[in-house]
């Protein structure tokens, strides 16, 4: 049983000087706002340094670990207030969904990835306390969306930082507010930064069965990269997908690379993946196949972005609400029902990083 304390947020504690709100332990939260307006929280734990934007999106918008930056480069340095995905992409943690996710056909009406990325959220909350993993801060919320004779279902997610932990617990719970059945997709958008010469290790099959390429390139992206060029890449890719477990800095990742992976689990239902550095850290995510049966890896490295999609949980594709309805990849949740996601996201020590790299091996 949790022993926690609730501090419920308020928009008058975000200015532009940075105050601190709660201390606990020997963590800290401090409230600020940046000068495009967006409201935003500071943790600070043993090892962590972590940006939440509690009233858009409750993304993790940056996470740093004992020095090591795992967010991806962006042309972002501050977020940016808009519902639009792209008009203020850059964070490291956002969540996907729920009416719709991917991208959008020529026939969608859904925004890319859906409304839950930058949604506007009505509350938020800290809370502190201690469980059998030790102390920790947990950042939670609670969005509501409504739209007339479409949907009503609210989002709550929450972030959970342990004192001596370089590792998140993150989860997601939607909740179907009509009296009638809901769709629902989701997707959990997890962007680690690459590290040149890194070595992508993870629970699956490493063949073409388990790994599939994407040889398709979808609208909204644009490059000046030769096209024909960067087709034969793919086409590599999708013959031997192995060829993408060693980070190559003259690999050609630009404009982007979009792969759909199908997890094993252990015996507890975990799927695991590494990035594990040269200095033998290692960027991780942990998910149940059991509740996010699909998955995608996305890599694009250009001088302006660098972004390492080590595993996007999901339950559907990444072709946009039509196709996948109709392939029936959606969760149907009945009037007053929900369904809860969990992750786990961060950097383990070189030490766990050979036990796990040992885990996943053995699976």
């Amino acid at each position: 049983m949790d022993n926690q304390a609730i501090v419920r947020l308020h928009d008058w504690y975000f200015t532009e000087n940075e105050r601190t709100i709660v201390s606990y332990a020997s963590m800290n939260v401090s409230s600020f706002r940046y000068e495009t307006g967006v409201a935003a929280l500071r943790i600070k734990s043993n090892r962590c340094n972590i940006i939440i934007l509690p009233y858009q999106g409750q993304q993790i918008w940056r996470f740093c670990v004992e020095g090591h930056e795992l967010t991806m480069k962006s042309i972002f340095e501050e977020p940016v207030m808009t519902q639009d995905y792209l008009g203020t992409y850059g964070g490291f943690f956002l969540h996907c969904g729920a009416t719709a996710i991917g991208v959008p056909s020529k026939n969608d009406t859904h925004p890319l990835h859906g409304e839950l990325p930058n949604a506007p959220y009505q509350s938020a909350y800290i809370s502190c306390g201690t469980n059998s993993k030790g102390n920790y801060i947990k950042i939670g919320g609670c969005y509501e969306h409504k739209v007339a004779f479409n949907y009503r279902y609210s989002a709550e997610p929450q972030i959970t930082i342990y004192e001596n932990s370089g590792i998140l617990d993150v989860n997601m719970q939607i909740r179907n507010l009509l009296k009638t059945p809901m769709e629902l997709m989701y997707l959990a958008h997890i962007n680690f930064r690459p590290i040149d010469y890194s070595e992508l290790v993870y629970s699956t099959d490493y063949d073409s069965d388990h790994i599939k390429v994407n040889v398709n390139i979808p609208d909204h992206i644009k490059t000046d990269v030769p096209l024909d060029a960067f087709k034969d890449f793919l086409h590599k890719l999708k013959d031997a997908p192995t060829i993408h477990h060693r980070i190559d800095p003259n690999a050609l990742y630009n404009p982007e690379v979009v792969m759909s992976i199908k997890y094993k689990a252990d015996k507890d239902g975990l799927a695991h993946n590494l990035q594990i550095h040269p200095d033998g850290y290692s960027g991780y995510v942990s998910h149940k196949p059991s509740q996010l049966p699909r998955a995608l890896r996305w890599i694009a490295r250009n001088p302006d972005q660098d972004a390492l999609g080590l595993v996007l949980p999901a339950t559907s594709g990444n072709d946009g609400y039509l196709a996948e309805k109709a392939a029936g990849n959606f969760i149907k949740l009945d009037p007053d029902s929900c369904v809860r996601f969990d992750l786990r996201v961060g950097l383990l020590t070189p030490g766990e990083t050979v036990q796990t790299k040992a885990l996943i091996e053995s699976i």
